[in-house]
């Protein structure tokens, strides 16, 4: 049965309420909390992914993507505060729906966060060859060196994104011998992305030449099924941009007036962000041009294409937009702000690796409360008796990031992330609708306003955006998913402690001790 083998919920909240938090936070507090969770990958990386779909319909690409984020945010708030353990979407599916389709949320967000991952070390390759070796050192990378095979280096004949691959090890290594990210540092790291973005929309505004924006869809608004192109095909992309935000959701617990205060933390900040994105991609469009390079039938070459490659190789494209591997210091420097747009390369360079961090610490939280359930092997959560960390899972994660880095480029990598988070979301989505049915009278400090709405609205933005995704990204999910369902049946199905009888709940409080 699918719905069989559900986690008992009375054994989550009776841990959960073992855990007194303090209800310090208001509204301007957490609106601030999510713009610093939200702001910095997506818009760094992949800007020139993101044109080379849509062109100037990138605005409207990360309208349409924030308005998605909105309503799945207040779903993400109410379930987050009703059940505030670790395990996230796993957790909650387990809770509803059972332990068959929890397992594949769980092997989706495996798969979104070790993808994800990967796609935040290419990106900071793309900053470190080009600003702190090309314009810093003198030192240009061999292509070959610097991109996989079909990323999109700029120039033909990439074979291992080296720098990609380095960042993900020496991040691994740091979560491996128990280094957990700093929330002063953290903070500090926020501001600099926040100011050098900031500095960009100020710089450019002066220089648009709104003749850059015409024709403004020129792949349309709808690309057409699988071809990931176009303002919702872009939207699927930069989705990627506003992953981050249900960690505001997760602070539901500790939010003075939540019922107030959350859906304006949510919403405000996924809405400063949305202008905050529409206005950089306005700067970076109007200043040097973000028209796709088009391909047979005025379709767009994928981005990170070998065609592409070989296209912005041509000396007419050399300066493209869509070619650049860190395209908002490449358009500072276009257009004579050099020094600036340097600068906020290394921006880029000293922030983006605390998001691999994160990325992968989210990961290897899955994996043990997964493993701790019984679904997956006691070995994968084993504790180094030195560092106190799940070193065997980190290790096999990290060396999936870093094979993934070395040959996929960032885009290709965005959507395959995208593809399981948006799983994910929906089933969010679905879980609230069915614990409002079944456990309707069950403590809520937020309740989504207007579920009925909102819930269906996530389920079906999520979808939608699923099916603008390329195809590759739809059958990986699809392959992904389907060998998750063999190890459960080989594996999971027989091991697992609800199916045992055993039900064992563990908190935040346990899986930090020996996460950190």
């Amino acid at each position: 049965m699918i719905f069989g083998r559900v986690k008992p919920l009375d054994a989550i909240l009776a841990a959960a309420e073992g855990k007194s938090l303090h209800r310090t936070l208001g509204a301007f507090q957490l609106t601030l909390f999510g713009i610093g969770s939200v702001i910095g990958t997506g818009i760094f990386v992949l800007t020139a992914a993101g044109a080379q779909k849509a062109g100037p319909g990138l605005m409207l690409a990360f309208a349409i993507a924030g308005a998605i984020c909105i309503v799945a945010a207040l779903c993400y708030a109410e379930i987050a505060a009703m059940i505030p353990v670790a395990g996230s979407a796993y957790t909650y599916t387990y809770s509803t729906m059972g332990e068959l389709l929890a397992w594949t949320v769980g092997w989706a967000l495996v798969l979104e966060y070790a993808v994800a991952a990967s796609a935040v070390s290419v990106g900071w390759s793309g900053y470190f060859t080009g600003t702190i070796l090309n314009q810093f050192l003198g030192i240009q990378l061999p292509v070959w060196l610097s991109a996989g095979p079909l990323a999109l280096g700029g120039v033909a004949g990439g074979f291992i994104n080296l720098p990609a691959v380095v960042i993900a090890l020496l991040v691994t290594w740091l979560l491996i011998i128990g280094t957990s990210e700093s929330a002063k540092v953290n903070a500090i790291l926020v501001g600099i992305k926040v100011v050098a973005l900031t500095a960009f929309i100020f710089l450019t505004y002066g220089k648009i030449d709104t003749a850059q924006f015409s024709p403004f869809l020129p792949a349309g608004v709808f690309g057409g099924f699988g071809t990931g192109v176009g303002a919702v095909g872009a939207a699927a992309t930069i989705f990627f941009a506003y992953v981050g935000f249900d960690a505001v959701s997760t602070a539901a617990e500790e939010t003075k007036n939540p019922q107030r205060n959350v859906p304006i933390g949510l919403i405000g900040s996924l809405l400063f962000c949305t202008v905050f994105y529409i206005l950089v991609a306005a700067g970076a469009i109007g200043t040097i041009g973000g028209q796709p390079i088009m391909g047979p039938g005025g379709i767009p070459f994928p981005a990170g294409s070998e065609e592409l490659a070989r296209q912005c190789a041509m000396p007419q494209h050399a300066q493209a937009l869509v070619c650049s591997n860190e395209a908002l210091a490449h358009v500072l420097r276009t257009i004579g702000f050099g020094k600036i747009g340097n600068m906020l390369g290394i921006a880029a360079f000293v922030a983006l690796p605390s998001v691999i961090l994160v990325l992968l610490f989210g990961q290897t939280r899955i994996f043990f409360v997964m493993s701790r359930d019984g679904l997956l092997p006691n070995a994968l959560s084993k504790v180094h008796p030195k560092w106190k960390t799940p070193h065997v899972v980190t290790a096999i994660t990290g060396a999936a990031v870093a094979f993934a880095a070395a040959f996929l480029p960032v885009g290709a990598l965005a959507d395959i992330a995208n593809a399981g988070t948006l799983y994910a979301f929906m089933m969010v989505a679905i879980a609230v609708l069915i614990l409002r049915k079944k456990e309707g009278h069950r403590p809520r400090s937020f309740r989504t306003p207007a579920v009925w709405f909102v819930a269906p609205a996530t389920i079906v933005g999520c979808i939608f955006l699923f099916f603008n995704l390329p195809s590759a990204a739809m059958l990986v999910l699809v392959i992904w998913g389907a060998i998750g369902l063999v190890v459960y049946y080989l594996y999971g199905y027989r091991t697992s402690h609800v199916g045992h009888g055993r039900v064992e709940v563990l908190t935040d409080d346990a899986i930090d001790g020996i996460t950190h």
